[in-house]
């Protein structure tokens, strides 16, 4: 009798379950505690940037390079019919005329509010000075989960000598640098509400490249702001496109942690067309609508520039509209007057620096200079230098270094935004060297090399339990010489006459003379 073979039944195979979450980015509440302390913080700003805001002027006329930019953005206040179109610049005797008009405008602002008068040149820098010391905050905040280290990020801000300066003066900078920090800033709420949506759902069984992401507004948001930013100068190119790098780098990595099969041809595939949507397209086509007003108006500066001069025309334009070639023409001779300005060309100026001086605050820029007599007699000077508060600056060097190290060896994305928002604030001007430069182009580095200190600062603070009081210690001693430094150097930083000894005591360096 032959054996019969039972066959066993198949197991079932189970059914997929949807890949979940792991290791995300984990976005960080907002606390009581943060509105106490930036609230208290923000009015420490607000008084630094404010109170003495109308002092120094040229015998009541702007000074250095407010001359050009304050006459300019009251051509716009005043030519304004409404707020749609704005106002235009009309008069190249002014000369200068060589950025874009975006922060003209906003500075028009402030002399709406107060005429033409120091505070209202000056007012809305200070605004934007608040403004860069609470996004500088906010960014710490998001990237490190730390209340301490949104507390070292606010003192170093507020005692910072170039933010403190910039905010101080109606010139550019600063204006371009709240542009610059807002669209960091947005950046970080857009990685935040990203980890949320990719948190908040199981990724599809059958698409390795992982789901596509609804409307991402926080990051068009930082595209209009770039946009701002490259209206103010056209060094918010180096951002533009050194965010939209980061960008999408930040979702691959998202992508990854999320459990995506294929987080690079996903982020590829789904996040590069919107990115570039958001952080190319919309920031050139706000740059173009910041020149509306020089479309609608016959007598702009430049207005007619390529029809008066037919024969240095650009070459392959004759079939747009002319005032489309007269602003091609504008742009074109903007771009040739910045790139004459070289050292190799003669052009120098007492008070240039080039960018491995910008690393230490080694050559500060003068701004205003007064002689006269103080305290019963004696003789004085009085200063006003861009002048970086050496315990911040001294150690930029090392902090860059150390952020480089832990975003590229470490794998460590909190150093990612700190670490290429000053490669792009800093590498550009390194490789353009041979052009004349000063110490006010590196305003808007200084807010990350701020970002990375402080998120250094959490790390010290946390190391071991038997270290943790030494670490905090070593977090507080520094901030108390950043603040001892800023209030010694302060005078200088103000326009403040000193007797003469006194003022030579705050001239450490050859360089700074």
């Amino acid at each position: 009798m032959s054996a019969t073979r039972v066959k066993r039944p198949k197991k079932r195979k189970r059914p997929r379950e949807p890949k979940q979450p792991k290791r995300l980015h984990v976005p960080v509440r907002w606390t009581p505690w943060d509105t106490r302390v930036f609230a208290v913080l923000g009015l420490v700003a607000a008084i630094s940037r404010f109170v003495g805001l109308s002092f120094p002027t040229d015998q009541g006329t702007p000074v250095f390079d407010e001359k050009h930019y304050v006459p300019q953005a009251w051509q716009i206040l005043r030519s304004t019919g409404d707020p749609i179109s704005g106002g235009i610049e009309d008069n190249p005797g002014f000369g200068l005329v060589v950025h874009p008009p975006v922060a003209k405008q906003v500075m028009a602002i402030g002399k709406w509010l107060f005429g033409y008068t120091p505070l209202g040149w000056r007012f809305m820098s200070a605004v934007a000075g608040v403004l860069v010391v609470l996004a500088i905050m906010d960014i710490t905040r998001r990237l490190s989960g730390s209340a301490l280290a949104t507390v070292v990020a606010g003192v170093l801000a507020i005692a910072d000598g170039v933010l403190f300066v910039s905010s101080r003066m109606g010139m550019l900078d600063i204006i371009q640098t709240a542009f610059i920090l807002g669209a960091a800033w947005a950046l970080t709420v857009d990685r935040d509400q990203v980890a949320r949506r990719l948190a908040a759902r199981p990724l599809p069984l059958d698409d390795d490249l992982g789901p596509p992401l609804p409307w991402r507004w926080w990051r068009f948001t930082a595209g209009v702001l770039l946009g701002l930013a490259l209206g103010v100068k056209w060094s918010g190119l180096y951002y533009i496109a050194a965010f939209g790098l980061l960008s999408v780098f930040a979702d691959l990595v998202d992508r990854r942690r999320a459990g995506v099969g294929k987080p690079t041809l996903g982020a590829l595939a789904r996040d590069t067309v919107p990115a570039l949507g958001h952080l190319v397209a919309v920031p050139l086509g706000v740059y173009l609508l910041s020149w509306r007003s020089w479309f609608a108006e016959e007598t702009s500066v430049y207005r007619h520039l390529a029809e008066d001069q037919r024969d240095t025309g650009i070459p392959g334009t004759g079939w747009l509209p002319e005032a489309v070639q007269n602003w091609l023409h504008y742009q074109r001779g903007v771009l040739e007057f910045h790139g004459s300005l070289t050292t190799s060309g003669g052009h120098e100026h007492p008070w240039e620096s080039k960018p491995w001086e910008w690393l230490w605050s080694g050559r500060p820029m003068l701004y205003y200079s007064t002689e006269t007599t103080c305290l019963g007699g004696r003789d004085c000077k009085g200063w006003l230098m861009l002048f970086g508060t050496p315990p911040i600056w001294w150690l930029l060097v090392p902090v860059m270094v150390w952020v480089v190290y832990k975003w590229i060896v470490c794998f460590d994305g909190r150093y990612a935004l700190p670490a290429v928002g000053f490669l792009a604030s800093w590498v550009p001007w390194v490789i353009a060297h041979d052009r004349q430069m000063y110490f006010f182009y590196a305003t808007a580095l200084i807010p990350f090399v701020l970002v990375a200190m402080a998120l250094i600062a959490a790390d010290v603070a946390r190391w071991r339990p038997r270290g943790r009081a030494v670490g905090v210690g070593l977090v507080a001693a520094h901030l108390a010489v950043v603040v001892a430094a800023f209030l010694f150097w302060m005078p200088i930083m103000t326009g403040i006459p000193l007797p003469l000894e006194t003022f030579e005591l705050r001239l450490w360096l050859p360089s700074w003379k």
